[in-house]
């Protein structure tokens, strides 16, 4: 059962943290990752409760950040298949852009023999916009993954918002991703879920403070993927796989979207 929190504070009374001091005290390329889904009333009194060092990222006065990342596939959805059958040796390739800065990077995430996450980037254009991964992006991703990419096209475009904590005690990150939307690169069909917050907890080997607050709370990790459950629920052609449960039970999809 979840308890009720009394809220005491909001992100803009946390103290800030840059973006530099952040990358140096808790980068975290390496890490376990715990996610969770929330009713997006609730985090007011999550964040209530957080040990009071706890800091938020600010760039230029700006602690909420727009995201928006393009997910690249075989024709035969290779990366979506073996992550949701949880193969050992599943990878995700996507770009990412930072829709404040214009950034944008090509990340190849991977799983280690421990079982972390690890993931590796390089500056790339948006591959949606850019129609499909660079020469040399297909060479990084290749040297990573271990296989030809040259199959590898443009599927799914996700966009959030995204909030990033600081926990000093335990030196990890939380990001908090809002307004989330998902778009079918092969169909324009979409998926909005503007009532929902993914909070996502990245650590060491130690579970976060955030985490322990959640599991007080009520609130367990579950088997979310923005890549898996997007076009879970975009593509009523593909099997649910792991994320059949997120999505009728977090996600309230409880057919094709």
């Amino acid at each position: 059962m979840t308890v009720e929190l009394t809220p005491t504070r909001s992100v803009d009374e946390l103290a800030p943290i840059g973006l530099a001091e952040l990358v140096e005290r808790a980068e975290l390329l390496t890490r376990v990752d715990r996610k969770y889904v929330l009713p997006i009333h609730l985090l007011d009194t999550l964040l209530a409760a957080l040990p009071a060092d706890a800091q938020v990222l600010e760039i230029e006065g700006r602690r909420r950040f727009g995201y928006r990342s393009t997910y690249l596939d075989t024709p035969d959805h290779q990366s979506y298949l073996v992550a949701g059958r949880g193969h050992r040796q599943r990878w995700k390739v996507r770009s990412r852009t930072y829709l404040d800065t214009r950034d944008s990077w090509l990340e190849v995430k991977t799983r280690t023999s421990r079982g972390h996450n690890l993931k590796q980037r390089i500056p790339h254009p948006d591959a949606e916009v850019n129609g499909g991964l660079t020469v040399e992006g297909h060479q990084f991703a290749a040297g990573i993954i271990g296989r030809s990419t040259s199959a590898l096209r443009p599927v799914i475009v996700t966009a959030y918002q995204r909030t990033t904590l600081f926990l000093p005690q335990s030196s990890s990150r939380v990001t908090i991703d809002v307004d989330l939307g998902w778009t079918s690169l092969a169909s324009g069909r979409d998926l909005d879920r503007p009532s929902l917050a993914i909070v996502e907890t990245k650590t060491g080997s130690t579970p976060s403070e955030m985490d322990r607050l959640l599991w007080r709370h009520g609130h367990r990790p579950i088997r979310i993927s923005k890549y898996g459950v997007g076009m879970a629920a975009l593509h009523p052609d593909l099997p649910r796989l792991k994320w059949h449960r997120t999505l009728h039970q977090h996600l309230g999809v409880h057919r094709a979207a």
